[in-house]
């Protein structure tokens, strides 16, 4: 298992989360992770909510980081959302849990909270170790 300070270094080289949507990894373990996303006017619709998109991103790359600091590298084969309620405040965090692990596959969910501790979304992701 990677530490922090290398699983920075190792998902730095993801331009897109990172860089482009501003995505931060605050915390790795075993099959765990947890990442922050500071939103700001790029990361809004039209009516000023926060855009779906980017809490999905969030979590996909909050999978990403939990599923692939061991030895195994792992893509996603399906990932379902479940938006349950508005994104309140300027930050986002997400933390995603390994649920269970097979020899090929592996099943994880991924809990997107706001700043107010409010349950945004919900995501599960069916993962395959390549």
């Amino acid at each position: 298992m990677k530490t922090l300070e290398e699983a920075r270094e190792f998902f730095s080289q993801d331009k897109y989360a990172m860089e482009t949507t501003g995505a931060e990894i605050l915390e790795v373990g075993e099959n765990y992770a947890r990442c922050r996303l500071k939103t700001d006017g790029r990361h809004c619709k039209v009516t000023g909510e926060i855009m779906g998109g980017a809490i999905f991103t969030l979590a996909d790359f909050t999978y990403a980081v939990a599923s692939n600091l061991g030895d195994s590298p792992t893509v996603t084969v399906t990932s379902t959302i479940s938006y349950v309620s508005t994104a309140r405040g300027d930050t986002l965090v997400a933390e995603s849990r390994l649920i269970k692990e097979g020899r090929s596959m592996c099943f994880y969910e991924v809990t997107v909270k706001d700043n107010t501790d409010r349950v945004v979304a919900v995501v599960n992701v069916t993962g395959k170790h390549v």
